[in-house]
């Protein structure tokens, strides 16, 4: 055999090596699967809160800008859906429906009386549980 073939054929990785490198990525990914879960999990609640603040704070400026008088005895007649249509020129960017607007597994009830003007209503629809926010 002559050197240059010898070198040639020490370059390459054994199969030892080879399954060692593959075992740590494989406990690297273990460890690191959950947190991004996580993670994911933790933004799509942030995005469900801060869109139920936003929709509040477009409850507000509808009321505004039209008055509370005039708006306020016609909101308890009117659906979730049907209210959200009426915020919809005072939200930056918002789809038609009010369960697009939501991000999946969350679900926002709009409050039915304006006079006494409180927040909506943002619940975590996995646990049927409502969040304070």
């Amino acid at each position: 055999m002559t050197t240059s073939t010898l070198r040639q054929r020490l370059r390459a990785f054994s199969l030892v090596e080879v399954l060692a490198a593959v075992s740590i990525i494989g406990i690297i990914a273990f460890l690191a699967i959950p947190n991004i879960v996580a993670i994911k999990q933790d933004s799509e609640r942030n995005l469900a809160i801060s869109r139920a603040e936003a929709v509040n704070m477009a409850i507000v400026s509808y009321i505004q800008a039209n008055g509370k008088a005039n708006v306020a005895p016609g909101w308890s007649a009117l659906n979730d859906q049907q209210r959200y249509a009426l915020l919809i020129p005072y939200l930056s960017f918002a789809p038609a429906n009010l369960t697009e607007f939501i991000p999946n597994g969350y679900s926002v009830t709009l409050p039915t009386n304006l006079n006494a003007l409180t927040k909506s209503v943002l619940t975590d629809t996995s646990t049927a549980t409502v969040m304070a926010y």
